[in-house]
């Protein structure tokens, strides 16, 4: 968190071109076992905890310190131990002073591809932690720390939450670097900028702010940071703890930042100029601002052709206001309401009820609730055992729900078709929102009819209308409006259509697509956005010719 606040101190610095302060240093006082005391005192009795002394190349006092859980021991005694305890006939120009021996080590003597030098010791604790070699020598006030970080990780897997069919099939892990390099893998910018800092006074969590320099609003990036840097608590185990601490409204359902277990969605939001953040720890990296249109979005959505993906979307619509809406119209309907039903409908299901005798918002609620507990039970078993589970919870409890007369063939229906409209919601955090909000609307559905069910649906239209994502409205692009933002949302245009970022992140470049397209796309593209074609008719002709050869 003290590193956070130092980052946004340096970056609202760098904007205004001022340089950041420096922090308080406890220098090393160049004595071995003093300084050697005063570290183990600061670490504490560990089990893991290496102290390993040595005569560094067989004439001076040396200590390594370590915990040999974090570390890779075995590159330890290859690349840095084996070389240190040679003989001076080893090595050769070994410096007489012991002023340049540190860097003498550094650039000669340990084969390390990452590693940096400090007087102060009051970082070396947090180093050690981090799985880093603390090297001290006898007379030299000077730390030499060794990146040597080494923790078993499953691979990149196919992400779980989030099944595409066409598209990439890398998903994060629980490793920071390896995060970090998916992204820089499809990213390859100069202007990518990581800036990394730990968090959380026990588990010093590293987290990652990760965007675009040359895109990003630089005043996202600084509310970024500073809501970083208020956070302060213990650890940080998950992304979804950053989530809750940065959120704007933390009472509202609806989720105000993005979730995601794929680069390659992470890269396209920050080409758009959003704001990405990563945990080591944690296979989620969190965007921000997010906002309501973007959790029915996947990304079949723009690897397939504008028609297919526009197709996709709607019918992904659709099931999101099945989910919502379904039980609330049909308790309002068959208790206020029925004869908006056509009359052998209507028939067919007072037969269905006959036998019922809980009143029709009842019984919803009853199959919704039991769903609901058979859902989440499905979760928290074992895979081979939930699967078999949920099979069995719908085809043997909803039939013998029928049989019993606790439960009408219809409302079995309704309650089928609203569970399944939720699973078709992308996002689940978004998902849980809609199936929390169902239960009010059935209530209000059962105790006004259809005057209940709009009351409901305008608060919660209020509500999302009330709502930002770091500064920005929660239900932009459709309010306020604006054409060259509406071609992502409902439907999603033609790639070549959509030239321009969004205006609501004011991005510092919004042009994404150059006009080095072909002809016939420039002209619809400049006739929808009612510019000039900088085109002359040659390359039209031209353009033209080559299409009909």
């Amino acid at each position: 968190m003290q590193a956070w606040k130092d980052k946004y101190t340096a970056y609202v610095h760098k904007q205004q071109q001022a340089s950041p302060p420096e922090p308080d240093k406890s220098p090393l006082t160049g004595n071995l076992q003093a300084d050697l005391q005063a570290l183990q005192a600061r670490l504490g009795d560990n089990g893991d905890l290496v102290v390993r002394d040595f005569q560094l190349f067989g004439a001076h006092q040396a200590v390594m310190l370590f915990f040999s859980s974090l570390v890779n021991t075995e590159q330890v005694r290859e690349h840095v131990l084996k070389p240190l305890m040679a003989g001076p006939t080893g090595h050769k120009e070994i410096p007489e002073h012991m002023a340049g021996m540190i860097h003498y080590i550094w650039s000669t003597a340990v084969q390390v591809t990452q590693g940096t030098t400090t007087t102060d010791i009051s970082v070396l604790p947090d180093a050690a932690v981090k799985g880093e070699l603390i090297l001290l020598i006898e007379g030299v006030p000077e730390a030499l720390v060794l990146d040597m970080r080494q923790i078993d990780m499953r691979g990149v897997e196919q992400p779980q939450t989030e099944q595409v069919i066409r598209g990439p099939r890398e998903g994060y892990v629980e490793k920071l670097e390896n995060n970090l390099s998916l992204l820089r893998y499809r990213l390859q910018s100069t202007d990518f900028r990581i800036e990394i800092s730990p968090i959380g006074t026990r588990t010093q969590s590293r987290v990652a702010l990760c965007y675009i320099e040359s895109i990003a609003d630089s005043g996202l990036v600084a509310e970024a940071m500073r809501r970083i840097s208020m956070i302060d608590t213990d650890g940080i185990l998950d992304a979804g703890y950053i989530e809750q601490f940065i959120e704007d409204q933390p009472l509202s359902p609806f989720p105000q930042v993005q979730c995601t277990e794929r680069p390659d969605k992470t890269v396209a939001a920050l080409l758009e100029g959003r704001v990405a953040m990563l945990v080591d720890g944690s296979p989620f990296a969190v965007i921000v601002p997010a906002l309501f249109n973007q959790f029915f979005q996947t990304v079949d959505d723009y690897t397939e052709r504008f028609i297919m993906g526009s197709l996709i979307r709607i019918i992904r619509l659709i099931a999101l206001s099945f989910s919502l809406f379904f039980p609330a119209l049909y308790v309002s309907v068959i208790s206020f309401n029925p004869e908006l039903m056509p009359t052998e409908f209507a028939v067919a299901i007072s037969g269905g009820r006959a036998g019922v005798p809980f009143p029709a918002v009842l019984e919803v609620l009853i199959m919704e609730v039991s769903m609901e507990v058979l859902r989440e039970a499905t979760i928290r078993l074992p895979q081979m055992i939930g699967g078999a589970l949920s099979i069995v919870g719908v085809l043997v409890i909803g039939q013998a729900a029928v049989g019993a007369g606790l439960a009408s063939p219809i409302t079995v229906v309704i309650v089928a078709l609203t569970t399944i409209g939720s699973f078709a919601t992308p996002a689940y955090n978004a998902a849980i929102a809609l199936r929390m909000l169902r239960f009010p609307l059935i209530i209000l559905a059962g105790m006004f009819g259809l005057y209940g069910v709009m009351i409901g649906t305008i608060l919660i239209l209020n509500h999302l209308l009330f709502l930002e994502s770091f500064g920005v409205p929660y239900m932009s692009p459709f309010i306020p409006g604006k054409w060259r933002d509406l071609k992502d949302t409902l439907v999603r245009v033609p790639l070549w259509w959509m030239r321009r970022r969004p205006s609501f992140l004011h991005a510092q470049n919004n042009d994404r697509l150059s006009r080095n397209v072909p002809a016939v796309h420039v002209d619809q593209i400049l006739r929808q956005e009612g510019e000039p074609s900088e085109q002359s008719p040659a390359d039209h002709n031209a353009a033209r010719s080559r299409r009909h050869q």
